[in-house]
């Protein structure tokens, strides 16, 4: 299994955004568009949106016709304990965890599911351009 931040070498990585938003002072947007702009496949995840940045959004990522490198996760602990969930049994096996988005329960439950965990990192700091 290649470790997480290989994949943030390639443009073909999908990142699956959970939490993207249209509201440009919430981090969710602010990641959405980061990510895009450096290259990177995003894939909005938010039940509440039908878009995000002009792109699609869907409601889970059971509704993601790619298959997804990586699920970064930009919603509360509670809301990321379903998304764990929803990984595994997708079988996904990379989670990152915007901070502010970890609590340890969540973390132990990701890796404990067998996800390969990041955590108290930011995904755009970690993430060069590509492509």
């Amino acid at each position: 299994m290649a470790d997480i931040t290989e994949h943030l070498e390639s443009a073909d990585t999908v990142i699956a955004v959970v939490g993207a938003t249209d509201t440009p002072w919430k981090y969710g947007g602010k990641i959405y568009c980061d990510l895009k702009a450096k290259g990177f496949q995003v894939r909005a995840i938010n039940p509440n949106r039908d878009s995000v940045d002009g792109d699609p959004a869907f409601p889970d990522l059971a509704s993601v016709p790619d298959q997804i490198d990586i699920v970064n996760v930009v919603v509360p602990p509670d809301v990321g304990e379903r998304i764990v969930i929803d990984a595994a049994e997708l079988g996904l096996t990379h989670i990152w965890f915007q901070p502010g988005a970890e609590s340890q329960r969540v973390i132990e439950q990701a890796r404990a599911a067998g996800l390969d965990v990041i955590h108290h990192q930011c995904i755009m700091v970690r993430a060069g351009r590509v492509g």
